[in-house]
């Protein structure tokens, strides 16, 4: 079957870890190398009775992130609480944002081939990490120091038609989250990463 009518249509979810020194809804450190199940409480661990409470420099950072990529910043906001089965989401349940997301409808320029290109942003909603399973041969080990860890879910909309234009979308998400120091960029430590929607 032949693809030369074929369109990519490319869309990015690319998740910053915000550059703050505890957890999005607890005091836990978000220290990247602290020994397993370090920094860790019954909020990170998601034990029943748990009360959590939003971390303000986390919100200050996503807001700061949103109105450099031209959104719209929501005076109400809402967590929920998504429950579902996932390898790395030990505690059974993520806190992340669905229909009232802090940021939405936004857009971001950049250069390709020295032509303009915008993409637009449709939300960029705030949300926990989840866990750490490490699966052996008979046992799965749980490490649940990046639980809770808060996260900007950057969600763009079905605007890239190349694989180039979506590597210059994510390298140019990656520089302002930088310059605006709410992120470290870190890769090898996942501070960034990015999940693809692509259609053809």
């Amino acid at each position: 079957m032949s693809t030369r009518n074929f369109e990519a249509v490319i869309g990015l979810e690319v998740h910053v870890q915000l550059k703050t020194k505890s957890k999005i809804f607890c005091s836990d450190s978000t220290q990247y190398d602290a020994a397993d199940n370090e920094n860790t409480s019954p909020v990170s661990v998601g034990m029943p009775g748990t009360l959590p409470v939003v971390n303000r420099k986390a919100i200050e950072y996503s807001i700061k992130t949103g109105l450099a990529l031209n959104c719209q910043i929501r005076q109400r906001s809402v967590f929920a609480r998504k429950n579902y089965f996932y390898p790395d989401l030990p505690k059974g349940y993520q806190i992340s944002q669905y229909d009232k997301p802090l940021c939405e409808n936004g857009s971001v320029t950049f250069l390709v081939d020295g032509h303009e290109k915008t993409v637009s942003i449709t939300r960029a909603h705030m949300e926990e990490d989840a866990g750490k399973s490490i699966h052996q041969s008979d046992c799965t080990l749980l490490n649940y120091n990046r639980s809770g860890i808060p996260l900007l879910e950057i969600v763009s909309g079905p605007d890239m038609r190349s694989p180039k234009e979506a590597a210059e979308y994510a390298r140019t998400i990656a520089q302002i989250v930088q310059y605006l120091d709410v992120c470290d960029g870190n890769l090898e430590e996942g501070s960034i990463s990015m999940r693809l929607q692509c259609q053809r």
